[in-house]
């Protein structure tokens, strides 16, 4: 199993299978089968959003090679790349400070989506041959996709709150 994704035919098995299943084409149908419409649509959208989702597509391959994370518990050990979120997040913590905030914002987003892209390309690799190494190094790069994804949400919630202060 690939853990590249095309995006644009994930989106449109998914409008398939959802019109084959959606709920409303069983609106006549006996209460089983509505049952079972609704049980599939919902199936059908938690695929989705799995699949279309680096961090969570990662996890379910992982749990596929039998190895399942600890996502409360489980952390990086690798120090130059804790010492480089520390840093991320110091920076996060004074751009309110910037003489231009909004550009200073989407610059460290910039830089967070550009870590994030290359450890999906590193995870991809991880997965051609999912050897036992394999997975455990894609497991430490998962471990730091969740590092940055919590910054990215965070960079995100800056750049809503200096939004509602020009507001």
């Amino acid at each position: 199993m690939s853990y590249i994704v095309d995006g644009n035919a994930l989106s449109e098995r998914y409008r398939e299978l959802q019109r084959v299943v959606h709920p409303d084409r069983f609106a006549n149908a006996t209460e089983q089968e509505r049952r079972i419409s609704v049980q599939s649509a919902a199936l059908v959208n938690e695929a989705f959003e799995t699949l279309k989702d680096p961090i969570a597509r990662a996890s379910y391959l992982l749990l596929l090679h039998g190895i399942e994370m600890d996502t409360l518990n489980e952390s990086t050990q690798d120090m130059t790349f804790l010492m480089q979120q520390m840093e991320l997040r110091e920076e996060l913590e004074d751009i309110r400070g910037q003489a231009d905030p909004y550009q200073a914002i989407a610059n460290l987003r910039g830089r967070i989506n550009k870590q994030i892209n290359g450890l999906v390309a590193q995870l991809a690799v991880y997965f051609e041959t999912p050897t036992e190494d394999q997975l455990q190094g894609a497991r430490e790069i998962l471990r730091k996709m969740r590092f940055l994804q919590k910054l990215h949400t965070e960079a995100e919630s800056v750049e809503a709150d200096l939004e509602d202060e020009l507001n």
